[in-house]
């Protein structure tokens, strides 16, 4: 699999993956949230691309406290193989080449199947609260 950042021909592909995985919700419209995310940090957009199609996924980025990763998905097909891991590990390695000490994610609670990837890959559960509040309606 080759990693590389995002490019717009990526769009659909990219949006076909995440809504294959259920990482798209009706409330954040992911056209809009690729647009916002190319205006920041484009370099943070990755995808893992396998005989030209686009197989995994990972948007980071960084806020001056902590490095974040959204949107990170594999393709079903290739489940098992490594690309999840593979994508977020360079994420990672780009978030400490600029300095970035430590990431943060997000999960949703009943996703057992992610909480015990992130397990595996040697993520620590914290006891907090996400908490939110919509700005720009989508």
């Amino acid at each position: 699999m080759l990693i590389r950042p995002f490019e717009r021909r990526d769009t659909d592909a990219v949006i076909a993956l995440w809504q294959a995985r259920g990482l798209t919700r009706p409330w954040n419209d992911p056209l809009k949230d690729i647009e916002r995310k190319l205006a920041v940090q484009p370099e943070l957009f990755l995808v893992g691309e396998l005989d030209g199609a686009i197989v995994a996924t990972a948007m980071g980025g960084y806020d001056g406290h902590r490095g974040s990763v959204y949107y990170l998905a594999a393709a079903e097909a290739h489940a098992g193989k490594g690309f999840g891991a593979a994508i977020l590990a360079e994420l990672e390695r780009r978030l400490a080449a600029i300095g970035r000490p430590k990431i943060n994610l997000l999960v949703r609670g009943e996703n057992d199947a992610v909480v015990k990837f992130y397990d595996r890959l040697g993520y620590e559960r914290h006891d907090s609260l996400s908490l939110g509040r919509r700005l720009i309606e989508d």
